[in-house]
């Protein structure tokens, strides 16, 4: 059961969002006869089934919290990690350029902690695919728990492999690679594309950035984009707005390009 499949009401089963004071925010998946604990409180998971989306709850010492329905963000935000991952700003650009959606197939090398694989399994949904390589069993072994707790394990192979080995799928739609050296496997992951399907990555440094273009030159990928996302939140206080006092800058590069046929002589100008 995926965690978005909701009803009017919380229902036993639901993987839902408690949030508290200070944006604090707690996700339990419900079950009658279980117990919410926390510092500011105990709430039985029988006063939560069959409460409305947006009701108050109050705990045992009468701390306040609000149920609701976690957004696919909320999830990334939350995910149990052993590396670092995405976040859901480079998370939303990388599904938006390279078209994930129902249906399609993507292969991903780098499971990590299973954020990004998450976005993927949510986006090509039961009729689509997502294909996941990570060579730490100790990572996969944890993206497997993630996906399974939400729901979308079942849209997902995982595979415990080495990117330098290469991929059995071919024909996918997009492949994405978080790997700290990404340029060393773009022959790799154009043998597993279709002609014209997405390649992306993302990588720290400007260093790392030269290697990615010039490895996507040499195995005929086009209409390649290079850029950053920096995001800065305000404080929703209608007589006093201002930037809040952090800011989520350089995360990464992201470089998107679009595979296209070997044999074909590659115009420089769409490189």
């Amino acid at each position: 059961m995926t965690w978005q499949n909701y009803k009017e009401t919380a229902q036993d089963g639901d993987l839902v969002q408690l949030l508290g004071r200070g944006h604090k925010s707690h996700f339990i998946r419900l079950k009658s006869g279980e117990v919410f604990q926390t510092h500011r409180g105990v709430i039985k998971h029988d006063d939560i089934i069959g409460e409305v989306w947006g009701k108050k709850l109050l705990s045992h010492q009468g701390n306040p919290f609000y149920l609701m329905q976690p957004g696919l963000a909320d999830i990334i935000k939350e995910t149990k990690r052993n590396t670092q991952i995405m976040y859901p700003k480079d998370i939303g650009y990388v599904l938006m350029v390279m078209g994930i959606g129902a249906g399609q197939k993507v292969l991903e090398a780098g499971t990590g902690s299973g954020a990004l694989t998450s976005a993927f399994a949510f986006m090509v949904g039961p009729t689509g695919h997502v294909y996941s390589y990570e060579r730490k069993p100790e990572n996969l072994a944890l993206a497997k728990a993630n996906l399974r707790k939400i729901g979308l394990d079942d849209c997902v192979s995982f595979k415990l492999g080495d990117a330098s080995q290469g991929f059995t799928e071919r024909q996918v739609d997009a492949v994405f690679l978080d790997l700290r050296n990404p340029y060393d496997y773009i022959a790799q992951a154009k043998a597993s594309l279709k002609s014209g399907g997405f390649i992306g990555t993302i990588v720290p440094t400007v260093n790392q950035v030269i290697r990615v273009l010039q490895s996507l030159r040499n195995e005929h990928f086009v209409f390649i984009e290079v850029c950053e996302l920096l995001l800065r939140f305000y404080k929703p206080e209608w007589e006093r707005l201002r930037p809040t006092d952090r800011m989520v800058a350089h995360t990464g590069f992201l470089i998107f390009g679009r595979s296209v046929f070997e044999s074909e002589e590659v115009d420089t100008e769409l490189a």
